[in-house]
């Protein structure tokens, strides 16, 4: 597949949506995975099962998952800067809520509310999709990805915010205080994004939903779906696992396991736009067979306990996979779908954000039969059933001389 070169530079608007999309992004996914941190001081006060711990960090991923279709459609509909704001505002509101929240029926009601911040993922999407040409859209689609990193702002700044303002005072304290600094941020950056980016341009005629949802009953749709299980659905349910797993298998404090992770984390989201990168300039799926390659030559060792420092080494590696297959999946997205990003794009990331919510339920259940490794023996099999998968199709395509069309 040949790749136009003659392509024109992105407009002054189509930049600022990029950066105040990736920006917005990368707070939100910090807002909707801080129970990866704050419910471990959460599980000591209330005395968590491991099965409620988990339930507790799952529920805003099952949320955020399941709002990525409809949240695509309306960014398509009205606009993504005005849902991009909307969002931000209803996920800052829950937020803030949560800062005053005691109980586990309120916190998991609560934590429903802000898994809103996952649905941003399909909205920042659609958005970008509206301003940057589809020939361009492999580097600006990874950068907005790229704010997968807010993750790391949890693990690195959430554990020093739990122990800075103790309890009792005007203000939350303790863990109380991560979601109130983080409301706070989240109605700022509605703010800033409100003023500082282009409004919306006059949207098609309405259609109707059927015509919306057309593109979903194609097999490749749903194929791009179980890619993304394996490249985002698992980077979130280990963005959530493995600060626990510091913890209570190599009996790391919170403050280093924050750190330990934010290790796997940072090459998971920052490569984002190298993948991008590398599939404009040399076609996302050969960029893809990689990273299921080398997700796989990370976790082999994985499946035998290892010293927690090849331990960090190969959950890395795991990570660089991960970074760069969850961009070029969405070239592949994007090439295949021009002008159909929100409901094609917004349905990937609600099946791979439900892997993440799914896989730490399943890595709890399946511990007591596999052991410790539980988590690392599943994600092995997925990704090489995956990637099977992934290989034959390209091969089927190339056989038959099938390539995207270009908007």
């Amino acid at each position: 597949m040949t790749v136009p070169t003659a392509v024109p530079p992105l407009s002054p608007d189509a930049r600022r949506v990029v950066t105040a999309a990736t920006l917005g992004f990368t707070l939100m996914f910090a807002v909707w995975v801080m129970f990866a941190i704050v419910a471990l001081p959460i599980r000591q006060a209330l005395g968590l099962s491991d099965a409620q711990f988990t339930l507790l960090t799952a529920i805003p991923v099952l949320t955020g998952s399941l709002l990525r279709l409809p949240a695509g459609i309306w960014a398509d509909r009205y606009g993504g800067q005005r849902v991009f704001v909307a969002n931000l505002l209803l996920t800052a509101a829950f937020s803030l809520a949560l800062a005053w929240a005691d109980g586990y029926r309120t916190l998991l009601t609560l934590a429903l509310g802000v898994g809103l911040a996952g649905a941003s993922f399909a909205v920042g999407n659609a958005w970008i999709a509206q301003w940057v040409p589809t020939a361009r859209q492999g580097l600006a689609l990874g950068t907005f990805g790229a704010g997968n990193a807010g993750a790391s702002l949890t693990k690195l700044l959430a554990p020093l915010m739990i122990t800075l303002v103790p309890a009792g005072l005007l203000i939350p304290g303790g863990w109380h205080f991560v979601p109130f600094v983080f409301g706070l941020l989240l109605l700022a950056c509605a703010a800033l994004t409100a003023r500082f980016t282009p409004p919306d341009a006059p949207r098609p005629a309405a259609r109707p939903l059927g015509d919306w949802l057309r593109p979903l009953r194609r097999a490749q749709v749903w194929r791009f779906g179980l890619y993304y299980v394996v490249f985002f659905g698992a980077y979130v349910a280990y963005s959530l696992f493995l600060p626990k797993y510091y913890v209570d298998h190599y009996g790391a404090p919170l403050a280093q396991a924050g750190l330990l992770t934010a290790l796997f984390i940072f090459p998971a989201s920052l490569l984002r736009p190298l993948g991008g990168y590398l599939s404009d300039r040399f076609g996302p799926r050969g960029v893809t067979t990689a990273s299921f390659g080398l997700m796989l030559a990370g976790l082999l060792p994985l499946l035998r306990d290892v010293p927690m420092t090849p331990f960090m080494l190969l959950t890395t590696v795991v990570g660089v996979g991960m970074g760069i297959g969850k961009a070029s999946t969405y070239t592949l997205v994007a090439q295949w779908n021009p002008g159909q990003m929100g409901v094609v794009g917004g349905l990937v990331g609600l099946l791979g954000g439900l892997g993440g919510f799914f896989l730490p339920l399943l890595f709890t259940a399946l511990k007591p039969t596999l052991g410790a490794q539980a988590a690392f023996v599943t994600l092995f099999a997925l990704t090489a059933l995956s990637g099977v998968v992934f290989v034959a199709n390209m091969v089927r395509l190339k056989v038959l001389g099938r390539a995207p069309s270009y908007a």
